[in-house]
């Protein structure tokens, strides 16, 4: 029974010396040294925890309990006067130290449009002068809507013109161009007419280049009525092509072929680069391919829930980067997705 009492005393005798060194603390550096001497793995309160050992098995748990309770004290009572150190030291600051409120602001940088959005909305106000509505469609593709739906069955070997990403589950992939939206927006109208276009991202495993990406945005365009003609499609192409490039811009028509349109047809513009007297961007032609185009196959047309004995349609796919690249003249299809600051700041 001693030595139990012996060995609470001394607990108390810590605890109250502690504290009252902890009072007479008057600043951060002090306080630190407080928390060393009393808390840390050489204080009293630590050195009851390691001999433990020798005490009695009927006092053990006494002194654990009693000295528990004199280091949860101890680090209560640091805390407290932590909080109250600081909160003397922040009113000190504030009443000596002062800030010349009179100093101008920080100016806030303005972000701009990426000239990739730039360009995608002049081409969506051109159109939409037009009549035209956007119509939005997924980038996570079916097969059935990527080719199948497009003339292009599993056998079919206009498949091999597109480096396609494919998924783990079967008959999904990343979509190769806007085209498929054709089936998705005839399928949601029919069998009303259609003016429309839909933009967005395609994906294809291609290697990088001044002309090619892996990742680039289209805008795909759909009309779909009675006696739809090739003048139709001709005359809004090279309207588009005027209002975006410029009145003086040079293009062509010049055939071509697609599996879901016929007949097809590609719209060249004339090169920014070269005038028109050849060079390595437009590959010595003195012409830049902007779009291809043609009347939607009847088989498309019936995928999408239209009769092709009564309706026709065209439509075109144009890359947005390649339209960029010309409107800005730019010469490397790759500045639009390095991120240089230096680049952007400049649309």
């Amino acid at each position: 029974m001693a030595e139990k009492e012996e060995a609470l005393q001394n607990l108390e005798k810590i605890k109250a010396d502690a504290l009252a060194v902890l009072e007479d603390v008057a600043n951060q550096e002090s306080l630190e040294a407080w928390r060393v001497s009393h808390l840390g793995r050489s204080s009293p309160v630590m050195g009851v925890f390691s001999s433990m050992g020798s005490l009695d098995k009927d006092l053990r748990p006494v002194m654990g309990k009693a000295a528990n309770e004199v280091r949860q004290a101890l680090e209560t009572a640091f805390e407290e006067k932590r909080q109250l150190l600081e909160a003397q030291a922040l009113k000190k600051a504030l009443e000596t130290e002062q800030q010349d409120v009179t100093l101008p602001g920080r100016p806030i940088a303005h972000g701009r449009l990426h000239p990739l959005t730039q360009v995608l909305r002049r081409i969506t106000r051109i159109f939409g002068d037009m009549g035209f509505q956007v119509y939005p469609s997924p980038e996570v593709e079916t097969d059935d809507y990527n080719f199948t739906y497009l003339n292009m069955p599993p056998y079919h070997p206009a498949r091999d013109m597109w480096d396609t990403f494919y998924t783990k589950t079967e008959g999904v992939l990343l979509r190769t161009h806007t085209s498929p939206g054709q089936i998705r927006v005839m399928r949601d109208r029919a069998p009303e007419p259609i003016r429309a276009i839909l933009p967005g991202a395609t994906m294809r495993y291609e290697q990088l280049s001044a002309r090619s990406e892996i990742e680039f945005a289209q805008v795909e365009v759909l009309v779909i009525g009675e006696n739809v003609t090739f003048a139709e499609l001709k005359g809004t192409l090279e309207d588009f092509a005027r209002r975006l490039f410029g009145e003086d811009a040079r293009t062509r028509l010049r055939p071509s072929h697609f599996p879901f349109t016929e007949p097809s047809a590609e719209m060249d513009v004339g090169c920014f680069v070269c005038g028109g007297e050849g060079c390595p961007v437009c590959k010595e032609t003195g012409w830049l391919e902007i779009l291809g185009c043609g009347m939607v196959h009847p088989v498309v047309l019936e995928y999408g829930g239209y009769d092709p004995e009564k309706f026709s349609g065209f439509a075109a796919g144009m890359g947005i980067d390649r339209s960029t690249l010309m409107r800005y003249r730019i010469d490397d299809i790759r500045y639009f997705r390095n991120n240089d600051i230096r680049f952007l700041r400049q649309f």
